[in-house]
């Protein structure tokens, strides 16, 4: 079943064909951290459409699902019960001084103009030994030669040093950041369409019908096409840190 709510251009759903890839890109991100969340109170800060909070529940004690638009809390709400959801600004979270036991938050920084405030915010929430989990873009990929960001939602995109600095200046200790790359399936659908997001991108901006190669491949794409390691950063799609608040 596809979600009830709009497509925007930036937040991903699940259940619709043209948006699978950037759906299945963020999934795999979920999916790795899945073990980490496993019997604890987790906070969720920018849950977006809610699936990714969902799929953290089945492991997880308890998972408070934060956002600050009331029509996606209200749908978190409403379609995936296993989650409480809850309206609020990120960069005031709601809960007690370490109150809970993992703060995940993925594709939500490159959106905020308090990025430091928000992380140290992070920091008070969790408890000590805590573990936080954020995931963006890879800025030298997503807007390769530029500082400002290619994307109107973003505020501010980071490269591995940046994001893994922010993060220790916020006062989380054994910090460690891995990158999102394509599988070999999904570098057999670059080479096939000249670059796989190159196309999507073109299409999205032309407004043409998608070839139906295109729309077929795109529609395949698996979280399991996705690889994610601490290899190569530079070149990665997308960025993950780890970190603990001693």
């Amino acid at each position: 079943m596809s979600s009830t709510l709009p497509l925007t251009g930036e937040r991903t759903v699940p259940g619709v064909a043209h948006e699978n890839y950037w759906f299945r890109r963020h999934e795999v991100v979920y999916a790795a951290i899945a073990a980490e969340c496993a019997g604890a109170v987790v906070l969720e800060a920018g849950c977006g459409e809610g699936y990714g909070a969902d799929l953290l529940a089945g492991n997880a004690r308890r998972v408070l699902a934060l956002d600050y638009d009331a029509a996606t809390v209200t749908h978190v709400a409403a379609r995936y019960p296993r989650v409480t959801p809850g309206r609020a600004n990120l960069v005031a979270l709601p809960v007690p001084d370490a109150g809970v036991d993992v703060v995940v938050s993925l594709q939500v920084i490159e959106h905020l103009w308090e990025q430091e405030r928000f992380l140290r915010e992070c920091r008070r929430a969790l408890r000590p030994g805590g573990r936080l989990l954020v995931s963006t873009p890879n800025r030298i990929t997503f807007s390769p030669g530029r500082d400002t960001p290619l994307n109107p939602f973003h505020t501010r995109e980071l490269d591995p040093g940046e994001l893994a600095g922010l993060v220790r200046d916020a006062g989380f200790a054994d910090v460690v950041v891995q990158g999102l790359h394509h599988g070999p399936r999904l570098r057999a659908m670059d080479a096939r369409h000249g670059g796989l997001i190159e196309a999507q991108t073109r299409l999205a901006l032309s407004g043409d019908a998608w070839p139906d190669t295109l729309a077929t491949d795109v529609a395949a794409v698996r979280s399991s096409d996705f690889v994610l390691h601490t290899g190569d950063l530079d070149a990665s799609l997308d960025l993950l840190v780890s970190a603990v608040r001693p």
